[in-house]
């Protein structure tokens, strides 16, 4: 069963930075977009940024200019540098993949999440 495997949040001190990490696990066959999106307490999920087939990006304009996110497709992996981080950033931080997937024994078209990291950024 594929799977997200995120890894990297914790605790920071505002204006620090963080490094982000996702692999998908055996049973992936291909990715179109791949990224994070974070939810903070009490508020729903937003896009982060997101790396599209085609290696176009989008960001939130609340992160331009700070987060940096890359993809390595031999890999199936995805990052994110997380730099000047604010305490509004404190969220978890979910990876995302939609492609197709080995799932069951079948070869399926899927979203799949990650189970979500903490980061914590502290004033």
């Amino acid at each position: 069963q594929v799977q997200l495997v995120e890894s990297g949040g914790g605790l920071v001190q505002a204006g620090g930075s963080l490094r982000l990490s996702c692999a998908a696990t055996d049973g992936t066959f291909s990715i179109n977009d791949m990224g994070w999106y974070r939810q903070a307490p009490g508020k729903q999920r937003e896009l982060v940024a997101v790396s599209k087939v085609g290696d176009t990006t989008n960001y939130a304009d609340s992160v331009k200019g700070r987060f940096s996110i890359s993809r390595d497709n031999a890999k199936n992996t995805v990052s994110m540098q997380l730099n000047s981080l604010k305490p509004e950033d404190t969220a978890t931080y979910y990876c995302y993949a939609d492609g197709v997937f080995l799932v069951s024994g079948s070869v399926q078209y899927l979203e799949i999440w990650g189970q979500g990291t903490l980061v914590t950024v502290s004033s």
